[in-house]
């Protein structure tokens, strides 16, 4: 790697774990660190600021962190590519992030509301803003009926990693083979059927559901406590092991960890012309810290109107940084280089995320000493980072039942998990025909950037920045710059209006047209865009008729 590569990597590095163990040092030492309350009201409350901070932490950091960042880092100008992801990280991760915390906090603490349509309807007072709320339930929902089908299969490749099943595949193809066999979508000498997809699938479901029955501070707490830990412990013997490789094959000398390490982070400045980079880079950080989909919201919700936002939300950042640019930068891209040549990587990872985990890692357990147990690690950690995002995923439509319909949270999880798991299992049989694209699309792609752009507005424009600005700082533990403010209200609306029309341009129109999607496909891809639109159609409707009752309810006890 030349000096500017090494330059790159230490400043990403030294500014992500300096302020790693600055949030962390002011959340632990500062006064106020316990929430001593688990319950207020009816609203159930986060048990510990740890717990808290752990669970969003969990919520942000998920598969992407692992896959996706490297493979984008990689494909999008290396070190230089760090340039418009800071950029994006400052001017729209952070903004998005405190504006996301603000408007959960002021909706659970005002109102009761657990979910974005309460807390729209709070902030702004419009007959309207209820039902445009309710993207904040679809959006999530529309992510946790495919998420938790990949989920899933972190959870059966850990298994097949810790008994050796898949090994002999000793090829990218034949692991591609194996993975595809386990899918359904083909049938071979692995797999004859989905049985065992839907065996992992339904273990999966059932973690899920046992967490977010047990509830807040005694479910998904408890799993945030429990799964961070062992994530990062996992993460952090992983990049240790990859990074004492040296060269495994002595007769390909440049084939090393050095030049992995370089592939991504080395900067070719030509890209920076590329508005696809720039894109790219703020497409990231929406994935990684799972903003614009109503989640963080939710999880704010549940804390008290005198409790900090500020230090936590900034903590949410930190956290889920180190772990993607520190921990997920150093494992995947470099261990293929060490194993497959720089080449080759290139190919690898221009087929995408899930080649590289699920396809050419395996491959790399099976040549090292103990590459069962790493494997199994490898994808035990991915599991966690799946499961802590699932149920953060699930929680919203759970805090609407809770919160506007009045349900007991054993109600609330049983009639969610129901038509979550019928969802799902279309997602499984029709995977082959592009049914998980298309929802990933409108759910976890273009609906995010959509709801993202009208909670900044909400926030900083409707209910205004000033009112929002003394709402961020109530009971908070550090004084945001000042310029914030500004960027709030300008800066980051004016950059995901940006995105939106890119994306417009780039995808959204391919997209509406079925480019590239087989005549055969065709009739499955309108079926998601169905579900979707269903999704849509049943918020509105709970939506109208929670608010229906409470008139009905306010009528009576005049």
């Amino acid at each position: 790697m030349n000096s500017l590569g090494w330059l790159f990597i230490s400043f990403a590095w030294s500014a992500i774990i300096c302020l790693t163990i600055f949030c962390f040092y002011k959340v632990l030492f500062t006064k106020k660190k316990e929430i001593t309350l688990v319950t207020a009201g009816d609203r159930a409350r986060w048990g510990s600021r740890l717990g808290l901070i752990l669970a969003m932490a969990g919520n942000a950091i998920g598969l992407g962190n692992f896959l996706r960042f490297p493979v984008q880092a990689a494909a999008n100008g290396g070190g230089a590519f760090m340039i418009p992801y800071f950029c994006a990280f400052l001017l729209l991760g952070i903004p998005l992030m405190w504006v996301e915390w603000g408007i959960g906090r002021y909706g659970g603490a005002k109102g009761g509301h657990g979910t974005t349509p309460g807390m729209f309807n709070l902030m702004w007072k419009h007959p309207a803003a209820k039902y445009i709320g309710s993207l904040g339930m679809v959006l999530p929902f529309t992510v946790v009926v495919y998420y938790v089908f990949i989920e899933s299969w972190t959870l059966a490749f850990s298994w097949y990693s810790a008994t050796g099943a898949y090994f002999g595949s000793t090829s990218r193809e034949a692991m591609g083979q194996f993975l595809q066999g386990y899918q359904g979508v083909v049938s071979n000498q692995h797999f004859s059927s989905l049985g065992p997809a839907l065996i992992f699938l339904a273990i999966t479901l059932a973690i899920n559901y046992f967490f977010l029955y047990k509830g807040l501070s005694k479910g998904i707490e408890i799993l945030a406590k429990i799964g961070m830990p062992v994530l990062f412990l996992f993460a952090i013997i992983l990049v240790i092991r990859v990074l004492t490789l040296g060269t495994p094959d002595p007769a390909q000398p440049e084939w090393n960890v050095m030049n992995g390490l370089a592939f991504i982070w080395k900067p070719d400045f030509g890209s920076l012309s590329k508005a696809s980079v720039w894109l790219a880079a703020a497409g990231q950080i929406f994935f990684t810290l799972s903003l614009g989909q109503g989640m963080v919201c939710t999880y704010a919700s549940y804390v008290r109107e005198n409790e900090d936002v500020a230090l936590n939300g900034l903590s949410t950042c930190a956290t889920n940084e180190f772990a993607e640019v520190v921990l997920g930068g150093t494992i995947a891209i470099p261990v293929a280089v060490a194993f497959f040549g720089l080449a080759e990587t290139k190919v690898i990872a221009s087929q995408g995320a899930f080649n590289l985990g699920f396809q050419s890692l395996p491959v790399i357990f099976q040549k090292i000493p103990l590459g069962q147990m790493f494997g199994a690690m490898w994808f035990f950690l991915l599991f966690i980072a799946g499961i802590t995002s699932s149920v953060a995923l699930s929680s919203p439509a759970i805090a609407f039942f809770e919160d506007e319909l009045k349900w007991k949270r054993s109600k609330a999880v049983n009639v969610t998990f129901a038509f979550q798991v019928f969802c799902t299992l279309l997602v499984v049989i029709f995977l082959k025909h592009g049914f998980l694209d298309e929802l990933d699309f409108w759910g976890g792609t273009f609906g995010l950037v959509v709801f993202a752009i009208i909670e900044v507005i909400v926030f900083a424009w409707i209910f205004g920045i000033d009112k929002g600005w003394e709402e961020l700082h109530k009971g908070a533990d550090i004084k945001i710059p000042v310029i914030f403010k500004f960027i709030m209200k300008y800066i980051t609306p004016l950059y995901i209006l940006i995105i939106l029309v890119a994306w417009f341009f780039q995808n959204f129109i391919g997209v509406i047209f079925m480019k590239g999607v087989s005549p055969e496909n065709a009739p499955y891809v309108w079926l998601a865009r169905g579900f979707f639109l269903l999704f849509i159609l049943i918020a509105n409707l709970m939506v109208y008729f929670a608010w229906k009752k409470k008139k009905q309810s306010l009528a009576i006890h005049k």
